[in-house]
């Protein structure tokens, strides 16, 4: 699950991240524990929970004292909207100045989404 290119405490945070996203985790849904979390994947429980108070410092989980860890209302809308900026700055601002030095004309870029993601997109 966990490759070299970053900390794994990024990885288990952009993972958990993913779910929250996808609807996997909802609003108010309990997370693994940090430990059940260690277990599980076999790292180091301070991995993990360096990986949780990221997500809690971000406010996509709370902890529920004595309880565990949930995700946090309005954290998918949150998390889908940095991530649309961060869509068009790091993807789309480039792909448009790449496509302005080769010429390509604008209808041609939407042509070409458009047959990649049919319907409206979503």
């Amino acid at each position: 699950m966990f490759d070299e290119r970053s900390p794994i405490y990024r990885q288990i945070a952009d993972q958990i991240k993913d779910d929250v996203l996808r609807g996997a985790l909802g609003a108010d849904e309990q997370v693994m524990s940090t430990n059940q979390y260690a277990a599980y994947f076999r790292i180091n429980p301070a991995t993990a929970a360096k990986a949780f108070q990221q997500l809690v410092d971000e406010n996509v989980i709370y902890k529920r004292r004595g309880v565990g860890m949930f995700v946090s209302a309005g954290a998918q809308e949150r998390l889908r909207r940095q991530r649309r900026e961060r869509f068009f700055a790091e993807v789309l601002e480039p792909m448009a100045a790449e496509a302005r030095t080769l010429g390509i004309p604008v209808a041609d870029i939407v042509a070409r989404i458009s047959a990649l993601i049919p319907g409206d997109g979503r």
